[in-house]
């Protein structure tokens, strides 16, 4: 069969009611007619729809009950003229791509009345003049991205070096957050977040079984060139614990478990400690502020005490603080939640801060391995997430290829958060230059997107920290940050859901509410129907791309789980709730690729790492070597060279000797 792109039709911020979208016919939408120059009491509705006018001008149609909510708001009927000629044929559409989500309808200029404009306050120094409605606007520079892992590279090095990742190291959003992404968008945004969406029906390489996947994608009407960040209360928290002195490239507590360090590797590999690369990374951070900006510097193993009160940068010898950053040693043990209170103790300085001028945060680096607080909700976790009930929101640094992911995917949880980890002092001050005002800046908090659907029901989140907070209906991200734009693409620009189909009305309502920095809401609604397109076929390349990384990400999730606890069995233990069954046969042979409940939901252990060689079980690199061949040939037809590097982690895996 033919793939046929998807119709999808979005009105951004409708008041009320639910506008329903046609099936594919001859008959073309209301806009398209519209702007081809058919009058508008000549436009002609499909099935029971009828004609209205929307207060500002631009036709819709609609089912009737729909109508009669929005007559009560303005909306007006519209009388059409009744062809006698007997020539029901329908406008022409005009060429080019077929009609999907964006450009069966212009931007709707009715909005809720709480909906946050560009030209309100609130969003940091940002400004945005009106466009003509129905223009169609340049790219903007600047998308959204979720919250939480910005990257995977604590994974990729781990497999790069021979290691055994843990499982929390690949995180979806973080792998997302690697490639740009087709929105599906392609009408503009004039609002400070406009939601699309796109359609794919995909088979699972392994079962063959058709999967529905709906893809969220993450626009924003900022421009880059107006984009500036707030000014800054910025502390930075560095661990300067023992661990933190060790080689870069080394796990510290093989000293103590007698665990194997990896095998044939180049001197040059271990010459760098941590503290190091800490230390230059904040050195090069410091480029980057303004005068305007407060910085302020806690150190902490054991204890904690103040570097550098919480003052402004323009007071600051920049060069003497630099060489007295890189002077630092470290030694002791790893007390975090001291590190974090000494840390939020230096905002009291600054409380009557102005938030329409300042926006603050802590900026953690570590390796995560603390053994002296208390890292639940009454310790580090509570004070992260009191933090973020005061806009003091928190950006974790992972230092090291034993970074202990594991800890760090709670935080990343809360309001406000995000991780990166980092291999090199240079590559971390590279995306310092790209990302840095990003980094720092949430746009959108509490994102809640809400299902309404007989046929459909979410199954699965891919691409948020928060997707285990889905439910049937309900999908939560608790944090958007700004992100590049490229040739149209967003980076980290979507959100994945996975539809389970029940018999039903295949019709689908999605609403969407938010705020802003400024605790302000806004919200769309749209509604459309899922024809039944067979089998097979994407909308557009960013749901594709955003299916075959979901897919990747669940098969390396599962063996890592797999591997470290077929290895703690023959250590001799069970963890603790694993149903281990010593085969290593996958678990998706037959019903696809998928995390199953004891991998999703089970943690294997404490939070001081300590190494595993790289093992990939004889049913596992069978598994890795099928999925392989699938994975190549999506990528041809997606076009992203890019997936190469997840390319060559599949191929490594199906070469390793069984563990």
């Amino acid at each position: 069969m033919d793939k046929v792109t998807f119709p999808v039709w979005l009105l951004f911020a409708l008041v009320a009611g639910m506008t329903a979208i046609p099936a594919l016919a001859d008959i073309p939408p209301p806009l398209t007619q519209y702007n081809s120059g058919v009058p508008i009491h000549e436009i002609q509705c499909r099935d029971s729809r009828v004609l209205m006018e929307t207060p500002g001008g631009v036709p819709a149609c609609l089912y009737e009950k729909s109508a009669e909510a929005l007559q009560q708001r303005g909306w007006v009927l519209v009388q059409t003229v009744q062809d006698t000629s007997g020539d029901n044929t329908s406008v022409e559409k005009p060429p080019g791509k077929p009609p999907s989500l964006y450009n069966q309808a212009k931007f709707y200029s009715d909005t809720w009345n709480e909906q946050p404009r560009m030209s309100d306050e609130g969003f940091g120094n940002v400004q945005s003049s009106p466009q003509p409605q129905g223009l169609q606007s340049e790219p903007s520079g600047i998308g959204l991205t979720a919250g939480g892992a910005q990257d995977i590279e604590n994974f990729r090095k781990n497999v790069e070096n021979d290691f055994l990742p843990l499982h929390t190291d690949i995180t979806y959003e973080g792998l997302f957050s690697d490639y740009y992404f087709d929105t599906g968008a392609e009408q503009q945004c004039e609002k400070l977040f406009c939601p699309s969406y796109s359609y794919a029906i995909s088979q699972d390489p392994l079962s063959e079984k058709d999967e529905y996947y709906l893809s969220v994608g993450l626009n924003s009407g900022i421009k880059e060139s107006d984009f500036e960040r707030k000014k800054l209360n910025l502390v930075v928290v560095l661990d300067v614990s023992g661990s933190m002195q060790s080689s870069f490239d080394r796990y510290y507590y093989d000293q103590f478990g007698g665990q194997l360090e990896r095998p044939g590797a180049p001197e040059d590999d271990f010459s760098k400690a941590k503290i190091s690369i800490a230390a230059e990374s904040i050195a090069g951070m410091i480029d980057h502020l303004k005068d305007g900006d407060r910085l302020g510097i806690v150190l902490f193993d054991n204890t904690a005490h103040v570097a550098k009160p919480l003052e402004s940068m323009e007071a600051t010898d920049r060069e003497r603080l630099k060489k007295n950053i890189l002077a630092i040693h470290a030694e002791g043990g790893t007390n975090m939640e001291a590190g974090i209170r000494s840390g939020t103790s230096l905002f009291e300085a600054v409380q009557d801060a102005d938030p329409d001028e300042y926006e603050s945060r802590i900026i953690f680096l570590t390796d995560a391995m603390p053994n002296t607080d208390l890292v639940n909700e009454f310790g580090l976790f509570g004070m992260i997430e009191k933090n973020a009930r005061k806009s003091i929101h928190t950006t974790v640094i992972g230092i090291g290829v034993d970074f202990n992911t594991e800890l760090v995917e709670h935080i990343t949880k809360v309001s406000g958060a995000n991780y990166y980890s980092i291999h090199s002092s240079s590559s971390f001050l590279d995306r310092m230059t790209d990302e840095f005002e990003f980094m720092v800046t949430p746009l959108v908090f509490d994102l809640v997107l809400r299902l309404e659907s007989d046929g459909y029901s979410i199954e699965q989140v891919y691409g948020s920290p928060e997707a285990d907070l889905a439910t049937g209906e309900i999908m939560r991200i608790n944090t958007l940050f700004p992100s590049k734009t490229k040739d149209g693409q967003t980076k980290g620009g979507i959100v994945l859901l996975k539809l389970e189909r029940a018999p039903g009305d295949a019709s689908i309502t999605l609403d969407t509410s938010y705020r802003d920095r400024a605790s302000r809401t806004g919200g769309d609604s749209v509604t459309f129907e899922l024809e039944d397109r067979g089998t097979i076929f994407y909308e557009n390349t960013g749901i594709q791309k955003g299916i075959l990384l979901a897919k990747h990400a669940e098969l390396v999730k599962t063996w890592a789980f797999e591997e470290r606890a077929s290895y703690a069995y023959s250590q001799g233990f069970e963890p603790a709730g694993y149903p281990f069954y010593g085969d290593g046969t996958p678990p998706f042979l037959s019903e696809g690729i998928r995390v199953p409940y004891h991998v999703g939901n089970t943690s294997l252990g404490q939070w001081e790492r300590q190494s595993i060689p790289l093992s990939v079980s004889g049913g596992y690199q069978a598994i890795m070597g099928q999925f392989g061949s699938h994975f190549e040939r999506e990528m041809g037809s997606i076009g992203d060279p890019e997936l190469e590097q997840e390319l060559e982690i599949l191929r490594k895996l199906e070469g390793r000797p069984s563990g």
